[in-house]
């Protein structure tokens, strides 16, 4: 089974998380941030990895601590249920249309985390929630996930659409990147023999 779970505590957030990458998309997602909630969701749906993510934050400050949060403790799970990752494809890249908005996604499960982020959002607000933390939950999974990851806005102008269609190309490419090869199911991708 290619599934990890992850405990996180700090004084700010208590986070704990469970993924399977060979599920089917299922998700229960409670974090106290309703659109957060709803993005995770998107996640594990498009990738077709099950989340079981519940946490508990300082939301009477912000909701940064907790999204963030979440993306390290997501991050780490994905990293550890990857294992070594012989077998895998390791790259993925998508792009997705969802009304006004395009958003493209390319990423290498590399081991070597590097966010390029070309994502401005026209709006600060999508409800009450900060968009600016979209950007910081995808630096906190790409870092602590071992992801090169780029996101590029293509065009756009709704910051509901621009959102949720990160969630999605990510969701897809990161489907593609996880998915075993079955060409090379006992191989390590990558000339140097580890990731």
């Amino acid at each position: 089974m290619r599934s990890a779970e992850i405990t996180r505590k700090t004084n700010e957030t208590a986070i704990t998380v469970s993924i399977n990458l060979d599920g089917t998309g299922q998700s229960q997602i409670k974090t106290g941030v309703g659109f957060f909630d709803h993005m995770v969701d998107q996640l594990a749906r498009h990738a077709l990895i099950d989340i079981t993510l519940t946490a508990s934050g300082d939301l009477h400050i912000d909701d940064h601590h907790t999204v963030e949060d979440c993306g390290i403790a997501i991050g780490q799970a994905l990293l550890r249920a990857l294992g070594d990752k012989r077998g895998i494809r390791r790259y993925g890249h998508f792009n997705l249309a969802m009304d006004d908005a395009q958003v493209a996604c390319a990423l290498d499960l590399s081991g070597r985390p590097f966010l390029v982020w070309n994502l401005p959002f026209p709006t600060q607000k999508i409800g009450t929630f900060d968009t600016e933390l979209v950007r910081e939950f995808f630096q906190a999974l790409s870092t602590h996930g071992g992801i090169t990851l780029h996101v590029d806005l293509i065009h756009g102008f709704n910051s509901h659409h621009i959102a949720e269609a990160a969630f999605k190309s990510v969701a897809r490419a990161l489907r593609a990147a996880v998915e075993p090869d079955p060409r090379a199911p006992s191989a390590i991708p990558s000339t140097k023999g580890a990731l």
